[in-house]
Parts: C-alpha cells; structure tokens; sequence
C-alpha cells in the first residue's frame, strides 16, 4: 500500500481511549492516529476528507492543550443533516477521531465508555461543527473554508474526462496527482491559517 508521501507529514494526533485500556485493545489505552488512518476509513483522500481530519485534530488540541486528550468523552455537533452533502464522510472522520458515534454507537459497559448519541445532527449551532467535552462542558466551534485553496486550473476538465472515459492512462495519473497537489496544500501549507481553518472557544 503506497500513499503520497505527504500524508507522513501531516501530524497526527495520540489520544487516552478507556475503553481500549479496559478491553486490552491497546498498551494504556493509547491510539494514535494520522491522515493515512482516515483515508483508510474514507476510501479515499479529499478536501472534505482533509478538512475533516485536520479541524477534529485541531479542535481536540484546542479543548485539551497540553493534557492528553481522551476519546469517548467528546460530544460532536454538526450543523447539518446527516444526509446533506458530505456531512456523513465528516462525520466518520470525526467519529474516528473523537469516539463520538450516533443513535447505533456503542452503548456502554454498566454504564461507562458510552459511545452512542454523541454524534449529532441538525445542530442549532453558528459554524459548521461543535466539539464539546463531556466532563468539563468546554467547547469550541470549528469551520473549514477549503474552498479558498483553489486547485489547478486543469483538475477539472481532466476530471470531465476521466469521468466520461474519455481520458487517457496519462490523463487519468495527471488528474490524480493534481487533486491530491490541494489536498497536499491545504493540510501543509494552509495547517494553521485561520481563513482555512477557524476554531474559536465557546
């Protein structure tokens, strides 16, 4: 299996999981994740994918600074439907991330490590995405605008043509080095820029 070399140098992120240390899933509980692991979880690597990933990293370092954040004891809001557009793809990158899973998530042990309704819908909420913590109520919204990284001029009419089947083997190797060049900068070179990825305290 060969990514692009460029999904290496995006950061992951290590979280405590409690559930994994109490089934003896993993040594402490500790689960490590990186941009490759969505991809796997996607099928695919996209902006929304990216996008997804990169703001529930950034979003969990703003809820836990330099304590070690704990999968399952986030809640997850998302302003549109489930059904809407790509919202369901965000939110099998956030429920990676965070623990968070709908009305089938896992339902506990006694009580403990519950999973399910911590990823919601239709959320009354004034950005894209609410992340929340179930211990201490601290919570921030997050809003990707990946739209403001273009990508090359040609990605699309190359995308007409591999679509139609009218693309060449070359064509087709050439519209898929350019879809993931945007991926590459928006997750490298626009990481920390606040006109692509806004978090803000709540």
């Amino acid at each position: 299996m060969r990514f692009p070399a460029f999904f290496d140098q995006v950061p992951g992120i290590t979280l405590h999981d409690p559930l994994a240390e109490l089934l003896g899933s993993v040594e402490g509980g500790l689960m490590h994740y990186g941009y490759a692991d969505a991809v796997r979880l996607a099928g695919h690597s996209c902006p929304t994918v990216a996008s997804a990933y990169w703001l529930g990293v950034r979003a969990i370092q703003a809820l836990y600074g330099d304590a070690m954040p704990v999968r399952g004891h986030m809640a997850v809001d998302m302003r549109e439907p489930f059904a809407a557009g790509t919202t369901g793809v965000v939110a099998s990158v956030l429920g990676l991330l965070t623990g968070a899973a709908g009305d089938g998530g896992f339902a506990g042990l006694g009580g403990q490590c519950v999973r399910r309704g911590l990823l919601r819908f239709d959320a009354d909420i004034d950005a894209e995405l609410r992340f929340t913590r179930t211990d201490t109520g601290q919570a921030v919204l997050a809003q990707a605008q990946v739209h403001s990284v273009p990508g090359n001029p040609q990605t699309r009419p190359l995308m007409q043509l591999c679509l139609t089947g009218a693309a060449s083997a070359a064509q087709r190797a050439e519209f898929g080095q350019l879809w993931q060049a945007r991926v590459q900068r928006i997750l490298l070179e626009h990481a920390w820029d606040d006109a692509v990825f806004h978090i803000r305290a709540v």
